[in-house]
């Protein structure tokens, strides 16, 4: 397994968790010597493709996920697809997370997928540390051969994360006007559907700052002061970014993917609880067009430039 025809290669969708957790994967992956090729960046071909083997109650995003399941098929030894329950109490994933193995086999009926997976659960007994080394045993390596590798793809993956986190801080002492993107990063940093809220703003002469780039643990506790019960790990971390940089924003934009369920309750808590700041709650679906979105988005920068006397 260490060189040669004989190494491993491990294929990483570019959805979901992607853009979460990649630099923990690979940071890991490259400590056991395994190879990993990415799917290509998403284009309507991914989404036609996967909204093909997906059911009509599959969200947005998870048809995207599905199309770059699709694309690394026959490519790789394994594909991975992770199962995250929850990082304990109150810090609990989406149940489509939590079933994302299961679904994508039975979203691929009749092919040999070679799913290669790991399961977070917290609550249950089986931390991310534990997941990891189980992970690396899948892979035929051992039990200390694991635990060195999570532990220092750990360290790199903290080590990216407080970095992203200090450069997103700076933009909020920027000047000019400041628009904060409250969404998963799976929807707005998607090149081909939430990447466009991005690109519009930059055309509009907009520093865009995004909610979910923040420090998690501060975020998880600011986040009871609107909502004492939501129970998502990452709702709760956006809510808690709004609650700390709301002042130092213009506007904030609520981006989400149809139809999602925790975002359907939470952006509408959101749109009921952020009080004294415009708020554009945004829901990208199959048939949204750049320029509907576009429109959207100008209109809202105009109604902020006149607020602040731009116009």
């Amino acid at each position: 397994m260490s060189s040669g025809e004989n190494r491993i290669t491990v294929g990483i969708p570019r959805g979901m968790l992607y853009y979460r957790y990649m630099s923990l994967w690979s940071a890991f992956f490259k400590e056991l010597g395994v190879d990993i090729i990415v799917s290509e960046p998403t284009s309507r071909e991914t989404f036609n493709t996967g909204a093909a083997h997906a059911n009509d109650e599959t969200c947005l995003s998870e048809k995207i996920f599905l199309g770059h399941v699709a694309e690394l098929v026959g490519k790789c030894d394994y594909i991975l697809v992770p199962r995250l329950c929850n990082l304990g109490r109150r810090q609990e994933y989406c149940v489509r997370f939590m079933a994302m193995p299961d679904l994508t086999e039975n979203c691929f009926p009749g092919q040999d997928l070679h799913l290669l997976t790991y399961s977070v659960d917290e609550m249950h007994g089986s931390s991310e540390k534990d997941a990891y080394i189980d992970l690396a045993k899948q892979l035929g390596f051992g039990k200390r051969e694991g635990k060195k590798a999570y532990s220092k793809a750990r360290k790199v993956y903290e080590e990216s994360w407080n970095a992203r986190v200090k450069a997103e801080e700076k933009l909020y002492d920027t000047d000019g006007i400041k628009i904060m993107i409250a969404g998963h990063s799976y929807v707005y940093q998607d090149p081909y559907f939430g990447g466009m809220v991005t690109d519009v703003l930059k055309k509009l002469d907009v520093t865009a700052v995004h909610a979910n780039v923040t420090n998690r643990k501060r975020a998880l506790e600011l986040s009871d002061a609107v909502s004492p019960t939501c129970k998502w790990e990452v709702s709760r971390e956006i809510i808690g970014s709004i609650v700390e940089h709301k002042n130092k924003v213009d506007g904030i934009i609520l981006v989400s993917a149809f139809p999602c369920g925790p975002d359907a309750m939470v952006n509408e808590l959101l749109m009921r609880k952020i009080n004294g700041i415009p708020v554009l709650n945004l829901v990208l679906d199959a048939q949204s067009g750049v320029a509907g979105i576009e429109t959207r988005l100008e209109s809202f920068i105009d109604i902020i430039r006149l607020k602040k006397g731009m116009l």
